[in-house]
């Protein structure tokens, strides 16, 4: 099943997140291994397996196999990270930040594609997560890579629609 498909199939009081998912799916900004890769990391992103399995079909086909899995790859791992530093953030005691963390995280400094793509990625999976201190890492890194705002706001957007979309789709 598509995406377009899985969001044709959302009750009429979600219209809007038909209509904010078929923007996405038609906007022309982002190039398709961004556009497709977002989708693919946010969907993964929300841990709601339907939504998984109609990314990963829209994807097919259309991403590149290395950027399906860096996009796999961002929502896996920030989903540890993005606990444990939201955990450093919000902790009272500064101790915390000043402690290696101790998690392997290999795949950011080697994500097999193009490093400012991964970073927008895992830039989406942050702002899905809730992780100001890993928005923050991330939005830094690409601003020294070039990524204009509008890319990240882009990749933004994504993720809330995405996580929008498997609420209403889990309640179904």
């Amino acid at each position: 099943m598509s995406l377009k498909l899985f969001a044709d199939a959302l009750p009429d009081y979600a219209k809007d997140l038909r209509l904010n998912l078929s923007s996405l799916l038609s906007d022309q900004l982002l190039g398709d291994n961004r556009k497709y890769g977002l989708l693919l990391a946010c969907a993964h992103g929300t841990g709601h397996k339907p939504l998984v399995e109609a990314a990963e079909a829209e994807a097919a086909g259309k991403l590149d196999e290395a950027y399906a899995n860096a996009a796999r790859a961002a929502a896996a791992v920030m989903a540890m990270n993005n606990v444990y530093y939201r955990f450093v953030h919000l902790a009272s005691n500064p101790v915390y930040a000043t402690l290696p963390a101790k998690l392997r995280m290999n795949v950011i400094g080697s994500p097999g594609i193009d490093r400012a793509d991964f970073e927008l990625f895992s830039l989406a999976v942050s702002a899905q997560n809730g992780c100001g201190m890993c928005i923050d890492s991330h939005e830094k890194v690409l601003g020294q890579h070039g990524v204009k705002p509008e890319t990240i706001q882009a990749a933004a957007r994504i993720a809330a629609v995405m996580t929008a979309v498997a609420t209403v789709h889990a309640t179904l």
